[in-house]
């Protein structure tokens, strides 16, 4: 079997933050918003087109807020943390 070859992005580490947190906020978001829409309202037809409406929204909530709280877990309470 022929190996398929990997996807790999070059850049700079100083956006390692916000690359690492759109790809959480997307991933975390299109699930959410998928489990709470067959929570709420079933497996109905259009379902495709209202999940794509609500990621969107959850996304455009998701990412900033995903920055803002990575960058104080980091910062403010990893910093405090002793590993060993």
């Amino acid at each position: 079997m022929a190996a398929l070859p990997t996807f790999r992005i070059r850049t700079r580490r100083k956006y390692y933050r916000l690359i690492f947190t759109g790809l959480m906020a997307m991933m975390m978001s299109l699930i959410i918003s998928g489990a709470l829409l067959l929570i709420k309202v079933g497996l109905v037809d259009g379902f495709f087109m209202e999940l794509m409406h609500s990621w969107g929204l959850g996304f455009m909530v998701a990412w900033p807020s995903a920055y803002a709280c990575a960058y104080f877990v980091q910062e403010h309470v990893l910093s405090r943390i002793e590993f060993y």
